[in-house]
């Protein structure tokens, strides 16, 4: 009976630590709520991109028009910042299950600015802004070491609860099989066409957003296919922000920040694993209409618990 039990209550556990989950944001008619799938430390690739030791929750879609458009009624003011040409234009593409875009990093990084310091109880905001939200003399700082996630990582506090993913982890989010880095994320060998010869097999672009199947702008989020870690369109759709510089160290607040994933116009180099690119303008949207985002986040305490539970219950069988 106890040996029932035991494996009952791990059953659960493992079945809960891999829920997807919903937080809500906004009040009245501009409440909304992202979704979130969790990801493991427990595995990781030996080298490259996608080691990521610790447990965290990355966006099971990226961040649509609806999404935006009440974040920035909740605000209350134009989501402007440095540039003499403040980015404070309306998307590209409308609608409003379409991913936001013509988004530049510094807007994204102020929507997520906004989800923690916005709910109840309050979080500390992931990024350090100097000067007066909603004018043009509001542009990004670094923390210190000592308050940078990880000791490094000067973009992000060490106590953010929500964040852009860094390249690590959007990569090790879509690719990442509990083995290996897959080239593609899909989730099931069925999803693959036959590449030629040499080439390896790719996703089937009428089950993902992207060239040469795909439509002639954005599709609604999660139109396509699930991927393999629960989330959808990290291939295809828009571009995705990474939270880290391109290829810079001192993390300077002009650096190039990376994109990834692609768009609908993309071939299927540009979607896979292996492809990185940047954009050079981190402050400005400039005309960069195929660029969006998706949220991730540390992992909500009931799971953390649940799985705490669950290693002392394994403990316990084997004292």
């Amino acid at each position: 009976m106890k040996k029932i039990k035991v494996l009952a209550i791990i059953v659960c556990v493992m079945a809960l630590a891999n829920f997807a989950s919903a937080d809500t944001f906004g009040t009245g008619s501009n409440q909304f709520t992202i979704d979130f799938v969790p990801i493991s430390g427990s595995t990781n690739p030996t080298s490259g991109y996608g080691i990521v030791n610790n447990d965290y929750r990355m966006g099971t879609y990226e961040i649509t028009n609806g999404q935006w458009n009440k974040f920035t009624a909740s605000l209350g003011m134009p989501v402007t910042g440095n540039p003499a040409n403040a980015y404070d234009r309306n998307a590209y593409y409308i609608g409003l299950n379409v991913p936001t875009n013509g988004v530049s990093w510094y807007e994204a990084a102020q929507f997520v600015n906004w989800l923690n310091t916005s709910t109840s109880p309050s979080h500390q905001a992931a990024y350090k802004f100097t000067g007066t939200q909603g004018t043009s003399d509001y542009t990004l700082a670094t923390w210190s070491a000592s308050e940078a996630a990880g000791g490094t990582n000067l973009y992000r506090h060490k106590d953010a609860f929500y964040f852009l993913p860094t390249e690590d982890e959007w990569v090790k989010a879509a690719y990442w099989n509990g083995t290996t880095l897959q080239t593609y994320s899909n989730a099931s060998s069925a999803d693959l066409i036959p590449g030629l010869p040499g080439y390896p097999d790719k996703p089937d672009s009428t089950k993902w957003n992207y060239a040469p199947s795909a439509g002639s702008e954005p599709w609604d989020v999660g139109s396509g296919v699930e991927e393999l870690n629960g989330t959808f369109d990290m291939m295809g759709n828009v571009w995705e922000w990474m939270e880290n510089p391109y290829n810079d160290s001192s993390y300077g607040t002009t650096s190039n920040r990376g994109w990834r994933g692609g768009e609908f116009t993309s071939g299927s180099l540009f979607i896979s694993s292996s492809y990185r690119t940047a954009n050079e303008e981190p402050e400005c949207e400039n005309d960069f209409q195929f660029g969006g985002f998706r949220v991730a986040s540390v992992p909500e305490p009931a799971t953390i618990l649940l799985l705490g539970i669950g290693g002392l219950v394994l403990r316990r069988k084997h004292s």
